[in-house]
């Protein structure tokens, strides 16, 4: 009684493998990406200097990609595609020989060329520290994986880890990114970037040099953002498939003119109403359960510095210069070509075109009939996008600017009463302000909207840390190593003692889940100076589940000057585990020993429906040869994880979803059948690509 569905078109999912299929642009690994995962906003980041769309994987199923906040649960990305594009007047291309009117070489939305276009130089992850080794039963077990693989080390960084990115262009401006991200509960849910844009005429890989003073230069990013990927095909599938890359996103803008008096000059975005959900879906309820709201996130970015000029380093004010809304889906949005004049004369058009008179959210409007969906009757939505510029850069000249790309909005908890309230319609709804209200939409937009003021308080922490030249508290380091074993009567925890030295340390917290890594935590244990300790027994673990855990360690709050004497806390990311441990399954038939007799033990793998891996755990009682293998529903044998004689204990296997010789399998129902001696068990298992 919620809402109509309308039918899923295959239409986009078909042209964009036809336009990946034609570029060339072919399934890869992720060589070529770097993640920042150690704070609560999780993203990844590309060799090639910006994040087009799919580009990670190279996978319909990845549209929305990145930007995952609150990152410990599942699908919560909000991100689709971006681009940045550099353009200038007057340039005289050595490759096609002639004068182009307007020049602009590209990275995104939908294209991009590491070959000859922009061209990466340096991709290179640093970490202040080193993440801590996490073993489940000996077997590594950090939910950080392979995300987290540093190339240096820096004990000096005062940011938790840092990405240097450097990116030559085919017109001679060659790009620094450095990405800095931040684990300090304050801090986590941004990063910022700092870009310099340097003029050295150098012009493709071999080195080329064509120097020439570049003439109205601007620097211009487009951000598609589709709050988020739960509420979507890509998820849950709540809302109609046309949600899914943002089709009803809502763009909005501050500091446009710095007479208005607004405090930072930014963009942000948030999941506007759709017209075909049939229900106010402001938040994206989840009418299908419990009416848990599945994209409350507001997401934007905000500029912290622009230079004025080459030769005068203090911000900009005025910049960006433009700030407009792009149809997601116009034609300068695909397919974009450095030589063809009449289509950069296009792209140097918009990025260059100032403010709009009437920003896309007032455009579109807030009420129960103002569909961002309908407006202007576009195919894919509309992004946010800001240029800076004109700019003038002699040989060997320089900008510098600095922006900060943030998410926040409602807690786990705060989702999901706010969305049974109005989903259970239980009055009286009280309001942010401590109001009541009877209206159960009014009641719920108004808590997602508080959203913005949240992401509006990241935006003024983060300029703050960049004013201060990044000298925020920082929190104690976590423990460099932790483990975990399972047991027949209790789960064993230790850890290392490296952080009790870390002035003002005061602590451990360790927290708990159940069945799976990508749920609520609770807190187990807790010790401090006058007990501390290094292992703990949890004894309260009960047969038949699996648990998850993960251990802080905190301060006494002295350093912390944004909340008196509220304690800082590493990251549970740095030790969260992705791997289950388990009381061992026991009966009591040898009364004699008076404790368990294992027993053999296949389970159900986790996730499922997968893409594109999934855990697959046994239990042994005692050494055997071993057999793990995968089949498809025809019975023909896909691939064979585990061929080898084993001894007694708890495992964990992971298949990537490929076949024997490295292919990727197709969507689909497959069987994993474990043979160990004498016993066999099968069970089903659902890829979705």
């Amino acid at each position: 009684m919620f809402r109509s569905r309308c039918v899923a078109s295959l239409t986009r999912a078909a042209w964009l493998v036809l336009m990946l299929a034609f570029s060339g642009q072919l399934p890869a690994q992720e060589a070529h990406v770097r993640w920042m995962a150690v704070g609560d906003l999780h993203s990844w980041f590309r060799k090639g200097g910006c994040e087009p769309e799919v580009s990670r994987r190279m996978m319909v199923s990845d549209q929305i990609d990145g930007l995952r906040w609150p990152a410990q649960y599942r699908w919560q990305d909000t991100q689709a595609a971006k681009s940045l594009w550099i353009g200038a007047k007057d340039y005289d291309d050595l490759v096609a020989g002639t004068v182009y009117p307007f020049k602009v070489v590209h990275a995104g939305p939908r294209s991009w060329d590491d070959e000859n276009e922009f061209m990466p130089l340096e991709f290179t992850l640093i970490g202040r520290f080193e993440r801590p080794e996490v073993l489940v039963d000996g077997a590594p077990a950090s939910a950080l994986g392979e995300k987290e693989n540093l190339d240096e080390l820096d004990a000096n960084l005062k940011a938790d880890r840092m990405i240097r990115n450097r990116v030559r262009t085919s017109m001679g401006i060659e790009m620094t990114r450095n990405i800095y991200a931040f684990s300090q509960q304050y801090h986590s849910n941004y990063f910022i970037y700092e870009y310099i844009f340097k003029n050295t005429g150098i012009v493709d890989t071999s080195g080329t040099l064509h120097p020439q003073p570049l003439d109205s230069v601007y620097f211009h990013w487009q951000y598609r953002y589709a709050v988020c990927r739960e509420m979507s095909a890509y998820g849950l599938f709540v809302m109609p498939q046309s949600c899914t890359w943002g089709h009803n996103t809502m763009n909005d803008a501050r500091g446009e003119d710095p007479a208005a008096g607004d405090p930072f000059r930014a963009l942000f975005a948030w999941h506007g109403r759709h017209s075909q959900a049939g229900f106010d879906n402001i938040g994206a309820p989840n009418v299908d359960e419990d009416g848990r709201l599945l994209a409350s996130q507001h997401v934007g970015v905000v500029t912290l510095h622009a230079d004025t000029a080459p030769d005068n380093p203090t911000d900009d004010l005025f910049q960006p210069r433009t700030t407009q809304y792009l149809d997601s889906d116009s034609p300068i949005n695909s397919n974009n070509d450095p030589y063809n004049p009449t289509r950069m004369a296009l792209e140097f058009t918009a990025m260059s075109a100032g403010h709009p008179a009437q920003r896309h959210a007032d455009a579109v409007g807030d009420c129960p009939t103002c569909y961002a969906n309908l407006f202007n009757n576009t195919g894919g939505g509309y992004s946010g996008a800001h240029g800076f510029g004109p700019y003038s850069l002699q040989s060997g000249d320089s900008i510098r600017i600095v922006l900060a790309e943030a998410v926040a909005g409602l807690d786990r908890d705060k989702n999901i009463e706010v969305g049974g309230n109005w989903f259970y319609q239980t009055p009286p709804y009280i309001l942010p302000d401590g109001s009541t209200t009877g209206d159960r939409d009014e009641y719920k937009n108004a808590w997602v909207y508080t959203g913005r003021d949240s992401l509006f308080q990241t935006f003024a922490r983060a300029g703050s840390n960049y004013a201060s030249g990044f000298n925020i508290p920082q929190p104690p380091p976590p423990p460099a190593w932790f483990e975990v074993s399972s047991g027949e009567m209790f789960i064993d925890l230790s850890w290392s003692n490296n952080v009790e030295s870390w002035p003002g340390f005061l602590g451990y917290r360790i927290y708990r889940a159940e069945n799976q890594p990508d749920t609520e935590y609770s807190l187990i244990f807790e010790c401090d100076t006058l007990n501390l300790v290094n292992s703990y027994q949890d004894d309260t673990a009960q047969p038949g589940l699996d648990y998850y855990y993960y251990i802080v360690s905190y301060d006494d709050g002295a350093a912390n000057n944004i909340q008196t004497q509220v304690p800082l806390v590493s990251s549970k990311f740095y030790t969260m585990t992705a791997l289950p441990a388990r009381i061992t399954p026991f009966g009591l038939d040898d009364p004699e020993k008076g404790h368990a007799v294992n027993e053999f033990r296949l389970d159900v793998n986790y996730p499922n429906p997968f893409n594109p891996e999934t855990q697959i755990a046994y239990h042994l009682p005692r050494s055997v040869a071993v057999q793990l293998t995968i089949y498809n529903v025809l019975g023909q044998k896909v691939r064979t994880l585990v061929d080898a004689t084993q001894p007694p204990g708890s495992y964990t296997v992971r298949w990537d979803g490929k076949d024997a010789l490295g292919n990727p399998a197709a969507s689909g129902i497959y069987i994993y059948t474990l043979t160990a001696g004498e016993f066999r068990d099968s069970r089903k298992m659902t890829l979705l690509r």
